[in-house]
């Protein structure tokens, strides 16, 4: 890949990188607390609990996305951006520009989910 669109994909990976920083949901802690007007129903337990489970899996999402951004600037920084980890062929420029934190050409991404889905299937 050339150093133009290297230099393209850097910048669309900082701007991801500083909109997951901007929102502050990784900082942010308040909402993983039950309250105690909440102890007294059990609905209102039951809602809060809901309500931390899917705090919680946005924020190891937003921490998985942000790692995997820092991963791809390392990639851009040793010149091996935009090659596939599994095939070292290049990936898809749509793909790039829509998952510009992307590791897998299209047909491995496929190829490791299924894997994963059996898996979590077994367990």
């Amino acid at each position: 890949m050339d150093k133009k669109k290297i230099e393209h994909f850097k910048i669309l990976l900082l701007k991801h990188r500083q909109q997951i920083l901007n929102v502050g949901l990784l900082n942010k802690s308040d909402d993983l607390h039950v309250s105690e007007d909440d102890l007294s129903d059990e609905t209102d337990l039951a809602s809060s609990l809901i309500q931390q489970q899917i705090n919680c899996t946005i924020r190891d999402r937003e921490y998985l996305k942000l790692r995997r951004i820092d991963a791809a600037l390392d990639r851009c920084s040793e010149g091996t951006y935009g090659m596939c980890e599994d095939c070292e062929e290049e990936i898809g420029m749509k793909r790039l520009e829509n998952q510009p934190w992307s590791e897998l050409c299209i047909q491995h991404a496929e190829e490791r989910e299924k894997e994963e889905s059996q898996i979590y299937r077994q367990a």
